[in-house]
């Protein structure tokens, strides 16, 4: 680690804090009904999107009717999605002359990009056309990220709102998310990256003579949209197979840096909404300190677990004051490619600008236990935000349980009702990351797509599930995951991550808009304190620990034993 190297990373932190905090308060003056010049609230287009879908944007709905438009419409994208991949051959914008995507691959990607997780199994370059790329992916970019918003939106108002039935309009929010937050601030991005030396053509792949005399063929195409909202919405569905590494995804030092804050600055942002939108900004910075502990710790163990080298060399007394550079971009170093590993699995991006699977066992822990925790800090625009909500609740509960006192957050009374419901939610997830992962660890037809035998095999099992089923999408790389299993399970698992726990998140919004919001008294356990913030911490910490541990060990720490004792497999 260097002292250069920190500075960077605080340099780019300290810019997204700083973008975060007045892009906050538009997010929250947008999703309020109130006009600005950026967002004119029921303006011209947004009638028009209203006009023609038939939707009534002054009647609201309740957490079942927003929960089900959120089902159907995401069972629409998915159609149309599977639909533009398995006839890509005949549809326009195929100057590669790309053929129809093979069934059980169009099914894991749709579902991957209709559920925020983006999880490739394929080489963009050389499998999706032009067509599929726009219409398909980068379109549902735009979408997955606007019904995470709505969601987050819709748990917002059930602890805001006092003895309703309602919990906002899910059409209304989606709409205004798109229209008002995500295009306008991806074209401006789009902007920039192409400035930057990220390619915009509808050409198809070329060929050029390198130095040898050789003859290459290059793939290019719409490369700087798809970047900006892949980003900016933590999606992480890049172009390129090798995304953020590859030099027409990510150019120079200053594509990677705004690369790194472009997939921060809107997580950090919502936190911020939400503080303004529950009437005390307090609020909303106690979450972000949780959020920013867990970011930090989680970079200072990568960054230095991979400036310290391979463990595997460095006790056979081979030692580099590079650390370890495989599977790493030179032009970015050890300080860059840690910001934007962790700032990719502590959000849901999922992009990557090195290889994890390259990482030592201890560096590429950090990442996997971000996405064990659920992508939490900062998370991903709007699923970030719930998820912390949910751990705030949880601890609530837990402090009125030491204390014997009935616990409130926000004014809410937390009751059986809402700890079920967010225990249904957070337990999904272990579930599905941990039955999978145990099926797969005893499969041959699993078994034959690892780079690697031993426990860095089996990690990168793990690895898959917890990416998907977190709707993160990255990968550890050594993992061939385009066969008919891993495209079946990976796709089920990041469907029922994402669509399976939106029932009991928004049941806990329906439960909570209905009851009255209660005064704050002298016995009213303060969630804006370092108290609750300790305890908040301690839950998230403590309730990961015990879920995934054991699999951990078996995984990332046993292979850091082997290799600090000079064997591997």
């Amino acid at each position: 680690m260097t002292f250069g190297g920190w500075i960077e990373i605080f340099l780019v932190l300290a810019l997204v804090v700083g973008a975060a905090w007045p892009l906050g308060a538009f997010i929250a003056k947008v999703f309020d009904g109130q006009r600005s010049f950026l967002s004119p609230i029921a303006g011209p287009l947004e009638r028009v999107f209203y006009r023609l879908s038939g939707v009534d944007p002054r009647k609201e709905q309740s957490w079942l009717c927003y929960a089900l438009s959120m089902v159907v419409f995401s069972a629409v994208c998915f159609l149309t999605l599977y639909a533009l991949q398995r006839f890509q051959n005949v549809l326009p914008f195929n100057p590669d002359g790309r053929d129809a995507i093979a069934p059980d691959l169009a099914f894991n990607t749709a579902i991957s990009f209709i559920t925020n997780a983006n999880w490739q199994a394929y080489a963009g370059e050389t499998t999706m056309s032009h067509f599929t790329q726009m219409a398909g992916l980068t379109t549902n970019n735009f979408l997955d990220t606007a019904i995470a918003m709505a969601l987050a939106l819709g748990l917002t108002r059930g602890l805001t709102r006092s003895e309703t039935d309602t919990i906002g309009n899910f059409w209304v929010d989606m709409t205004r998310a798109t229209l008002y937050v995500l295009l306008p601030f991806s074209i401006l991005l789009a902007l920039i990256f192409i400035s930057l030396g990220i390619p915009q053509t509808l050409h198809g792949s070329f060929a050029a003579t390198t130095l040898e005399g050789a003859r290459q063929t290059i793939a290019i195409g719409p490369v700087a949209s798809q970047e900006a909202i892949k980003l900016l919405g933590t999606n992480g569905g890049g172009f390129f197979d090798a995304n953020s590494a590859h030099p027409f995804e990510n150019p120079n030092a200053w594509s990677n840096l705004l690369e790194c804050w472009s997939q921060l600055v809107l997580p950090v942002a919502f936190v911020f909404a939400f503080g303004r939108m529950v009437g005390d900004a307090r609020e909303g910075r106690s979450l972000l300190t949780v959020m920013a502990f867990i970011f930090l710790i989680s970079l200072t163990i990568l960054y230095r677990a991979e400036a310290n080298g391979n463990p595997l060399l460095t006790a056979l007394g081979v030692e580099s004051s590079a650390g370890n550079l495989e599977g790493k971009d030179v032009r970015f170093g050890q300080a860059s490619a840690a910001l934007f590993a962790v700032a990719t699995t502590g959000t849901g991006t999922g992009a990557a600008n090195a290889t994890f699977d390259s990482m030592t066992p201890i560096g590429g822990l950090s990442p996997l236990f971000n996405l064990l925790l659920g992508c939490i800090a900062p998370g991903g625009v709007g699923t970030g935000l719930i998820s912390i909500l949910l751990l705030a609740v949880l601890t609530v509960f837990l402090a009125g349980l030491m204390v014997g006192r009935t616990p409130e957050y926000l004014g809410k009374k937390i009751e059986a009702r809402e700890i079920k419901f967010v225990m249904l939610s957070l337990l999904l997830t272990p579930v599905l990351m941990l039955g999978f992962a145990a099926i797969a660890a005893n499969l041959k037809i699993s078994l034959d797509s690892l780079g690697n035998a031993g426990p860095h095999g089996f990690t990168e099992i793990l690895y898959a599930y917890a990416s998907t089923a977190s709707d993160n999408g990255s990968a550890f790389a050594g993992l061939s995951a385009n066969t008919p299993w891993f495209n079946t399970t990976t796709g089920i698992v990041m469907l029922l991550g994402r669509i399976a726990s939106v029932i009991p998140i928004m049941a806990i919004a329906g439960s909570l808009a209905k009851k009255k919001k209660a005064r704050p008294s002298a016995g009213t356990f303060p969630t804006h304190g370092l108290l609750f913030i300790s305890l908040l911490l301690g839950v998230a910490l403590i309730v990961t620990l015990l879920q995934f541990f054991p699999v951990v060990t078996l995984g990332p720490l046993a292979e850091h034993v082997l290799m600090e004792a000079g064997r591997t497999f």
